[in-house]
């Protein structure tokens, strides 16, 4: 009898977790240039009303499958802010997948390596190497995930909008070496108040300091301000930003778009007069909730979703 209730318990936690997401591991025969620290063991909680994931060593993507009858062959990566220091998992994460789901795209949440000397390496670049590695499994298995491998997108909320931003700009870039000749490079890109310089007077302090130490050289900033890596072959991109953001200054965005623009890139820049920093999908009593449907509206106009 024992048997069968322990049967019983493990089929329907299978079901669940197939009805809620699919892991897929990044790197199921090890992290390049990792460092194994038993002290670092993952944790999810909440602080400040955000639920934040961190920790994480063995970085993964959380599958969340578009409804047939919706599906349109896009996906997208997303990567949720956190300064680097944690990733907010709920409201920039699963809640971002299930409306891309709700629009017809297929949504990969990447809980990827936060940046620490204690794990890495080179902790510069482990978020891109995790970022590439998610990139090129999901283009390399399209088929598997029914979706088409020219419309994958990566989108990143503040820190995950440096990562996204990153990736757009550092795609090809030798972090690690790849299994295959699989592109990295993203279709496409939605940057929602994006960190995007490493440029003291307007960066997030936090982010900078997480990722390039307390003293990084000017080479270093240089190579991390996307904004200063843009050119023709970077993906087009739709931003959002606030111009009341006290944590991460709007010229971020602005000057990217502004680089974009300069290489003819196609790309579009929201910004709205109030918001703040940190609001997900958006408030109820503000304006800025409204940038779901503004790109929803451009993921249209460029072929995306129906």
């Amino acid at each position: 009898m024992k048997t069968h209730i322990f049967f019983i318990a493990i089929f329907s936690i299978n079901i669940m977790t197939n009805a809620q997401t699919r892991v897929i591991s990044l790197w199921p025969d090890g992290v390049p240039g990792s460092i194994e620290n038993s002290n670092f063991i993952e944790t999810t909680d909440s602080l400040d009303n955000w639920i934040k994931t961190r920790f994480v060593t063995n970085p993964r993507l959380d599958f969340y499958r578009a409804n047939k009858e919706l599906a349109t062959g896009t996906a997208v990566v997303i990567c949720p802010g956190g300064g680097y220091w944690g990733i907010a998992i709920d409201h920039e994460g699963k809640q971002t997948a299930e409306w891309l789901n709700s629009i017809g795209i297929s949504a990969f949440v990447l809980k990827y390596r936060l940046p620490d000397d204690a794990i890495m390496e080179d902790k510069s670049v482990g978020p891109l190497q995790d970022a590439q590695r998610a990139m090129r499994i999901v283009r390399r298995r399209s088929k598997e995930f029914n979706i088409n491998p020219g419309q994958i997108g990566i989108m990143g909320y503040s820190a995950g909008g440096h990562l996204a931003s990153t990736i757009s700009t550092h795609y090809d870039e030798n972090v690690y070496e790849p299994e295959d000749n699989t592109s990295a490079r993203p279709d496409f890109s939605i940057l929602i108040y994006p960190v995007i310089t490493m440029d003291a007077s307007y960066t997030h302090l936090g982010s900078r300091e997480t990722l390039l130490g307390k003293n990084p050289t000017a080479e270093q900033v240089k190579h991390f301000s996307n904004e200063l890596q843009v050119n023709g072959q970077t993906p087009p991109a739709f931003l959002v930003h606030s111009l009341d953001d006290d944590a991460v200054p709007v010229l971020n965005s602005i000057n990217y778009t502004l680089a974009l623009r300069k290489n003819n890139v196609p790309c579009e820049l929201h910004l709205y007069e109030q918001g703040g920093h940190g609001y997900g999908l958006g408030r109820s009593d503000n304006t800025e909730s409204t940038w779901p449907e503004a790109c929803k509206k451009w993921l249209g106009a460029h072929g995306l979703i129906k």
